[in-house]
């Protein structure tokens, strides 16, 4: 890694770090292709909640509290995901977000945090790095479908804060999501 690239893992990677201290897996090998393509259930698609209401904290907040990191059944917004090692979007992802495409025209003040995450398997830095590129996917797509770019914003936790840890197939679709946070207004004075 070059000084540049150390740098970047100090100053961003670093602090991640310290605040999942003790979630962090040490398992490191490279994921295998005979992944199948499961879809968690998709739970309901109901609209309309506002977003003062239906506001949930992002996976890091729930962790620190020891709650789960799994989105409410309730939350307006559902979760997309992805198959082994990709962000490309399969066509259940394009539906879910065309649902939170449609929640977001109807909440126009929403802000919504996106949450890359990834399954175990692979490095630390590799998991980071796919998260991002899921959450940046994922944002993209919300804009084309007319959601203001400065609405949303990404955060990759990589393998971090998984929602099921069991080592299997099953497991493993889930935590290769990523999730819409809805953000609580800050106050401005």
């Amino acid at each position: 890694m070059g000084s540049f690239g150390k740098v970047i893992f100090g100053l961003v990677v670093f602090p991640v770090f310290i605040a999942l201290a003790g979630c962090s897996s040490t398992n490191s090998k490279p994921e295998t292709q005979g992944a199948s393509a499961s879809t968690p259930a998709a739970g309901d698609k109901s609209a309309g909640a506002a977003p003062s209401s239906s506001t949930s904290s992002s996976s890091l907040e729930a962790a620190q509290r020891g709650e789960s990191s799994a989105t409410p059944a309730s939350s307006p917004l559902k979760d997309v995901y992805f198959d082994f090692d990709s962000y490309d979007l399969r066509a259940d992802a394009r539906a879910a977000l065309k649902a939170n495409g449609e929640w977001l025209r109807s909440n126009p003040s929403a802000q919504v945090q996106i949450e890359g995450h990834c399954d175990e398997r692979g490095t630390t830095e590799y998991n980071l790095a796919l998260g991002s590129k899921r959450a940046q996917g994922v944002k993209d797509y919300l804009v084309t479908l007319g959601a203001a770019a400065d609405r949303l914003s990404t955060i990759s936790y990589g393998e971090e804060l998984p929602v099921c840890t069991e080592h299997n197939e099953d497991c493993w679709q889930k935590n290769r999501r990523a999730r819409l946070v809805i953000q609580t207004a800050k106050p401005t004075s």
